[in-house]
Parts: C-alpha cells; sequence; structure tokens
C-alpha cells in the first residue's frame, strides 16, 4: 500500500479541515474508520485501538494507534488527522496516563501492556456530556 502526500493545497482542496470528530488524547481507545480502495470498489475499515502518541503540527498533525492483531502481534498505524481516507473516529474508552508519549508499551506485554481506565464522577460526565452537546 502506497502512501499519498498530503499538502496543504490538497486538504483544503478536499474541505477536510473543519473536522467534527471528538477530542481525544493518548491513552484513549478508539475506533478509527478508514477508506480503503480495493481495485474499483471503496469500504470503511474500522481500526481499533490505543493511542500511543500524537504530534501536533497543524494540518500536518498526526496519531499513532496500536492494536493487538488476531495472532498476538501488536499493529501499529500512524494516521493524518486531516486526511480526507478517515471517515470516523470514536472514542471507545478514555484511559488514564501520565505521559504524553507511550512508547513504553512496545516492551509490555499481557497485563503490563494494559492501560487504566479513567473513572469520572457524575458530575464530571454531565459536564462532558453537556460539552459535547454543544
Amino acid at each position: 500500500m502506497k502512501a499519498t502526500v498530503l499538502t496543504k493545497e490538497t486538504i483544503l482542496d478536499n474541505q477536510v479541515t473543519d473536522r467534527k470528530f471528538p477530542k481525544f488524547r493518548v491513552g484513549d481507545t478508539i475506533e478509527v474508520g478508514a477508506l480503503i480502495k480495493e481495485g474499483n470498489k471503496e469500504r470503511i475499515q474500522i481500526f481499533k485501538g490505543d493511542v500511543i502518541s500524537m504530534h501536533r503540527k497543524g494540518i500536518a498533525t498526526t496519531f499513532t494507534v496500536r492494536k493487538l492483531s488476531a495472532d498476538g502481534v501488536f499493529v501499529e498505524r500512524i494516521f493524518p488527522y486531516y486526511s480526507p481516507l478517515i471517515s470516523t473516529i470514536a472514542i471507545i474508552k478514555e484511559g488514564d496516563v501520565r505521559r504524553a508519549r507511550l512508547y513504553y508499551l512496545r516492551d509490555k506485554v499481557g497485563r503490563g501492556a494494559r492501560i487504566k481506565e479513567m473513572v469520572l464522577t457524575k458530575e464530571q460526565k454531565e459536564k462532558r456530556a453537556a460539552q459535547a452537546s454543544n
């Protein structure tokens, strides 16, 4: 699979600068719906995993998602945030981490590679629901 180069002009031409994705952070478990072209057909492929890093560089912002595949092998994929090939992003679980980059998870296996889930109070849940509806 060959990666296409995203320039500022191509992104502005495709009008994907106003992405309506939910705000996610490093440590969150997300599902990314990526548009895959196979021959003359197109389909959306879901890639579910943990966000292990984010590189915020304006229009060139990227995030890395790491998932466990069926064979017990971890797969990492880097997604450009403003790519027109990303159709959806959904937050599955919010993680509670203290690092900006979770590269240390590459050396961990099993329970050691788990990310603790963030526990919210009722007030925090109501506040986030109000912010999400606005």
